[in-house]
């Protein structure tokens, strides 16, 4: 269902990434681990996950958006969103979309993997998860490149200190002095973390190459069970 949007605001959360509020013109029915496409032609439509979550988002939609110089299928979108801010034009949008939402059904233990801006789809099913008063363990392992990138990690850990039941993992390649936490790839912190992941349901949002890397490695290394990974790349991978 194509909508249109108003921008509401554009803020930076890090180097060249942007939170972007959108407000539809009608309410956008969605689920947590749901993304949106931003229609910047009649055949360019470009997937974002909504960060924010179906049961608290108040009729507006967050989005993340990693944008650096290099990136112009994303930097294109966010100078649209700003030309659409400035001017108070309208940006349409294609949503929901996508299959790796949040399966309320199961009650097994949540692990939620994200790769840089990767973090707003697994904070839409983290903050649904909280909203909903889930009772299951959660661990949330963010991977990024340095610590800058990590734009919400004083959220989650705060998140991690009020919620028993939720474990927040930050993991980054590049570390300086003072880093007190894991270094280098998200998965190897995964992999070291767990001697099975057979009771997990496991939601993976990231570069395909990441999360193709991980169904291979969880389910030959940690006896984790295919159908209860989830992640939009699946589809086409």
């Amino acid at each position: 269902m194509t909508i249109q949007c108003k921008v509401k605001s554009i803020k930076p959360l890090a180097s060249n990434t942007y939170q972007i509020l959108l407000h539809p013109e009608t309410p956008v029915a969605f689920k947590a681990g749901q993304y949106l496409m931003v229609v910047m032609g009649e055949k360019d439509k470009r997937p974002f996950s909504i960060a924010s979550s179906p049961c608290r988002h108040e009729g507006e939609l967050e989005l993340h958006i990693g944008a650096a110089e290099h990136n112009a299928y994303a930097l294109e979108v966010v100078e649209a969103m700003q030309n659409a801010l400035v001017t108070g034009s309208q940006i349409e949008i294609d949503a929901p979309h996508g299959d790796a939402w949040l399966k309320e059904d199961s009650e097994r233990p949540l692990l939620l993997i994200a790769g840089g801006t990767g973090f707003s789809y697994v904070r839409s099913i983290l903050d649904h998860c909280i909203a909903q008063k889930r009772q299951s363990a959660i661990y949330l392992y963010w991977g990024a490149r340095d610590e800058s990138q990590l734009y919400a990690k004083s959220e989650l850990s705060d998140i991690a200190a009020k919620y028993q039941n939720v474990h927040f993992v930050p993991v980054i390649e590049d570390v300086d002095a003072d880093w007190q936490g894991k270094v280098g790839n998200v998965l190897q912190a995964v992999n070291s973390d767990f001697e099975s992941l057979q009771e997990f349901d496991i939601y993976i949002a990231g570069r395909f190459e990441m999360a193709g890397a991980a169904r291979e490695q969880f389910t030959q290394q940690k006896k984790a069970v295919r159908e209860r990974m989830f992640a939009d790349a699946y589809a086409f991978i």
